[in-house]
C-alpha cells in the first residue's frame, strides 16, 4: 500500500517546472530565433528517419539556486493547508491583493 507524502515531493515539482519550460514561448522563440540550428556547430535540428537530431535550448547563466526555487513554492504556493482557505469565485476575487 502506498504512503502518500503530507506535500508535494521536489520530484514532481522539478518535472512539472521542466514541462512548462519544454512548452514556454521563451524557449519556442530561442529557437526559432536560431532557425532550429545549433549556435556552435552549426547542426540543424531534424526529425527525419534514421538522422534524428534534437535542438535543445541552454540557459546561458544557468539555474539559479534550485533549493531556492523549491523553498520559494512550498512557502508561497504549495504552503501549508492550514494557510489556505477554501472561497467561491467570488469571494475569491475579493481577497485579491
Amino acid at each position: 500500500m502506498s504512503r502518500k507524502l503530507p506535500h508535494t515531493p521536489r520530484s514532481r515539482i522539478k518535472s512539472t517546472l521542466r514541462q512548462l519550460w519544454l512548452r514556454s514561448r521563451e524557449r519556442a522563440a530561442a529557437i526559432k530565433r536560431e532557425k532550429n540550428t545549433c549556435q556552435e556547430c552549426g547542426v540543424k535540428g531534424s526529425q527525419a528517419k534514421g538522422n534524428i537530431v534534437r535542438i535543445e535550448v541552454h540557459h546561458e547563466h544557468g539555474i539559479c539556486n534550485w533549493d531556492e526555487i523549491y523553498k520559494t513554492i512550498y512557502k508561497y504556493l504549495l504552503t501549508n493547508p492550514d494557510n489556505l482557505k477554501v472561497l467561491c469565485k467570488t469571494c475569491h476575487e475579493d481577497h485579491k491583493v
